[in-house]
């Protein structure tokens, strides 16, 4: 891939068309500036204490009591009185946003609503969750505020996720002079050190710099290094007219837990319905046919003498242990991104925005995927068939081993390319307060990836004469609860190469809204766009030994599909404090942002997203409390499956090898609550009530099944008590937070445990503070009550949550 240094793309940016910004604030250079004024997309408006209005849903200055869709935003003095520092730990404050299953620990895999997400930087692209591919974990360093528009957002942030956009808000330059230094102290040899400056060059000219060092050992030995640099300059040609110039440079390593504590695969379906806590090892019984493992009567005892209640059900826990191999490297990433932002007003009533952004991110890891510790199955007729079955090495049983070992190395890198303009026309007509808004955009992703893999002696390959020509060289775990590593490197375990190739894909759109505002209370809106999202695929061939058909390289291979999206909504002022909204939107996206396209090259339709919203909004206490409730359903759909009556070379040419009617769906209701209710008390609170089914393959048992690691029911709320003490010239802080996260399935009939699940847990956070005009100190208390709890679903277990654990922040501000 092609490297481009700073100073390059800074030049290209530079002769480059005048690009996508945020609305203009007319302000008085010379005279103070509010720093509460956040500029976004548009401008966020504030009411008193609480953010009453937003511009992710439509791009412009809306009110939440006007706006038909669902928006939650997290303001940056809950993020600062939480002290979180990444996007995970934020999810808490927004409903409906959850960690994804499958999570295998590697960045952002989040979901809104049970489908997928897309991230953005002031509504450009920030990556979007890829899975167990390569991911960033998004740093809140240089982030102001967070907005979530769930459902899609018909082409005003190009092509999207299904689930909606986490849009992360950037901090701007001022021409108000500000400095500060912050230090962080916590546990685990966790320390960090921040400098952040602004101010006016000229009177038209204005800088902001932020820097940050971060070294953290992390519980149970996951190490988190990150060094931050964010560079950003705003120049006002007048009032009407301004342009903006931002860098950002991250470069971090982050240690990778794929696995967690895992469940133990026992089947109870095997043992005529007995749990793993009522069955004996009388019940345990070796396969009649003598195919599978045989046991001794003994080891048969050893091995239900191991079982624990909840095996098969719920992770093994084992302390802070985990799987976490000395040959498994850290997460290390490098992100760069840079930005030209420019918006004119032409007169009070029509205004030009637009931006272009590159952005590069390589990583590249190894990880542990694959460790099961398999008990008792009876799988497809043959009870523990080898090697899905306990390990037995001459003789001996051990009964906590794991088999099936893979490490996966992965190098990765995504360039992308991005320009969004939109011009927005305001008008009058009768009675009536009209917005128009056309927008075009472009993206180009592009995407190269290699991944290598080793395996332990259950991995055995043969050649179509039935000779081995491959077999896994690392050792078995004996004890996933003491386990003994393999030693040297990986590439002293004879990897293979299991996939190389080049995925591009780029899109264009064309769209217009039509926002009015009536004066009896009605506002509705009405967007349509249509866009055209085409795929390339590059495969450079992978080891023979490992699939011998797929070990030449092959031509490139393009499909293409267009359409149209389209946002329908209303909302119903009842009274000032009081609205209703309803809200019916379909978006699209490439059906596989980092798959194969063989086999749809001709022109398959991608995917596309259903969001039907009925919501309430209320305020009260003169504009300090804002409350919704939203009641959902959202949905991914045109999804693939096999067709099981398709046989390869044999089928007539009239049966199709795949259907495209699959679909990932989610229903639910929504509440989420703002208030600062005296000058003492101050709220948040979000709840929602979700069921995610997986409606993908009619074929498979998992069909209509839970989707894995999406809670039915998570409820989390902040509150902060302001009290004046000990003659302080301010008061200081007191803050109390509850989280409580419902059962997360990890179901797989495929490995031997459908009633698989991770516990539901509810922990306390706590937070005090002081600051004057100078200073700022906050101490931080996590995990209050020391519980004991898994915050993620992983793919056959779960990540034990950080113990109870402290940090200390201190601010000078100059």
């Amino acid at each position: 891939m092609k490297k481009f240094s700073l100073s390059l793309i800074a030049a290209a940016c530079a002769v480059s068309p005048l690009t996508y910004a945020q609305a203009k604030v007319d302000t008085n250079k010379n005279s103070a500036t509010d720093s509460s004024d956040i500029e976004v997309i548009s401008v966020y408006g504030r009411q008193n204490q609480v953010v009453m209005n937003s511009g992710l849903a439509t791009k412009s200055d809306m009110s939440l009591m006007e706006t038909p869709a669902a928006v939650v935003i997290v303001d940056s003095e809950l993020i600062n009185a939480q002290g979180v520092s990444n996007l995970q730990d934020l999810v808490r404050n927004i409903s409906g946003v959850t960690q994804a299953g499958n999570n295998y620990g590697i960045g952002d895999n989040l979901v809104v609503r049970g489908l997928g997400a897309n991230y953005t930087y002031d509504g450009m692209y920030g990556g979007a969750g890829l899975g167990n591919t390569f991911n960033p974990t998004r740093s809140l360093t240089n982030v102001e505020s967070i907005e979530v528009l769930k459902g899609p957002a018909t082409g005003l942030y190009g092509m999207g996720s299904a689930g909606g956009v986490i849009n992360l808000i950037e901090k701007k330059p001022e021409f108000v002079e500000q400095h500060s230094l912050t230090t962080e102290l916590g546990q685990w040899n966790t320390y960090s050190v921040e400098m952040d400056s602004t101010a006016g060059i000229t009177d038209d000219l204005a800088y902001r710099v932020l820097v940050k060092t971060e070294r953290s050992d992390g519980y149970r030995d996951l190490s988190n290094d990150r060094d931050e640099a964010y560079v950003s300059f705003k120049y006002e040609f007048s009032d009407a007219q301004d342009i903006m110039l931002s860098t950002a440079y991250i470069k971090d390593a982050i240690a990778v837990d794929s696995i967690g504590h895992p469940i133990r695969i026992y089947n109870a379906e095997s043992v005529n319905g007995k749990t793993a806590g009522e069955a004996s090892w009388q019940d345990l019984i070796n396969d009649p046919e003598g195919n599978g493992v045989q046991l001794s009567d003994a080891q048969r005892q050893q091995l239900a003498n191991s079982l624990a209640t909840n095996d098969g059900l719920t992770p093994y826990t084992f302390g802070h242990n985990g799987i976490i191999s000395p040959m498994a490297k850290d997460n290390e990433g490098e992100e760069l991104r840079v930005k030209l932002t420019h918006n004119i007003a032409f007169n009070d009533d029509l205004t030009l925005n637009h931006q272009l952004q590159f952005r590069n991110y390589d990583s590249g890891f190894a990880r542990q995927t694959g460790a099961y510790n398999y008990v008792y199955w009876n799988r497809r007729g043959t009870i523990n068939a080898d090697p899905r079955a306990p390990l037995v090495v001459d003789d001996v049983l051990y009964p906590y081993a794991a088999r099936r070992q893979e490490y996966r190395k992965v190098e990765a890198e995504e360039q992308s390319w991005q320009y969004f303009a939109d011009l927005r026309y305001d008008f009058t007509l009768g009675n009536v307060d009209n917005e128009f808004l056309v927008n075009a955009n472009y993206e180009d992703r592009d995407i190269r990836f290699k991944q290598y893999s080793i395996y332990d002696a259950d991995k055995v390959i043969k050649n179509s004469d039935g000779e081995v020509i491959y077999e896994g060289k690392l050792p078995y775990i004996f004890d996933i609860r003491n386990p003994n590593w393999a030693t040297g490197s990986f590439e002293d375990h004879d990897p293979l190469k299991t996939s190389d190739y080049n995925k591009t894909v780029n899109a264009w759109g064309l769209g217009a809204q039509h926002v009015a505002y009536f004066e009896n209370g009605i506002t509705t809106r009405v967007g349509v766009a249509y866009n055209r999202i085409k795929q390339s695929y590059e495969h450079f061939g992978v080891d023979a030994r490992y699939r011998a058909s797929a070990a030449e390289p092959t031509p490139e291979q393009d499909t293409s599909d267009s359409g149209l999206t389209f946002n329908l909504g209303a909302s119903y002022k009842f009274t000032d404090d009081v609205s209703m909204f309803v809200n019916h939107a379909k978006g699209r996206t490439a059906y596989s942002v980092l798959g194969t396209i063989y086999g749809n090259e001709n022109d398959r339709e991608d995917s596309e997203s259903i969001s039907n919203d009925i919501g309430l909004r209320v305020k009260a206490f003169d504009d300090q409390l804002v409350a919704s409730f939203i009641v959902f359903e959202s949905s991914r759909t045109n999804l693939e499956y096999a067709n099981p009556d398709y046989e390869e070379g044999v089928s007539a040419a009239s049966v199709p090898k795949s259907f495209f009617d699959g679909k990932e769906q989610t229903k639910g209701v929504e509440l989420d609550l703002n208030a600062v209710l005296t000058d003492e008390w101050k709220l948040n609170f979000n709840a929602v009530y979700q069921d995610a089914r997986d409606k993908k393959d009619p074929n498979r048992d998992s069909f209509d099944t839970r989707q894995k690691g999406v809670p039915y029911v998570t409820v989390g709320s902040w509150v902060t008590y302001s009290k004046e003490l000990f003659d302080l010239a301010e008061p200081i802080n007191f803050s109390l937070g509850h989280k409580y996260v419902d059962n997360r399935s990890t179901h797989s009939t495929s490995f031997g445990i459908p009633d698989g699940y991770v516990p539901s847990y509810s922990i306390f956070d706590a937070g005090v503070s002081y600051s004057n005009d100078n200073w700022k100190v906050q101490a931080n208390i996590y995990n209050l009550f020391d519980k004991v709890y898994y915050n993620k679903a992983m793919f056959l277990g779960g990540m034990p949550g950080d113990e109870r654990n402290v940090k200390l922040k201190v601010t000078y501000a100059f």
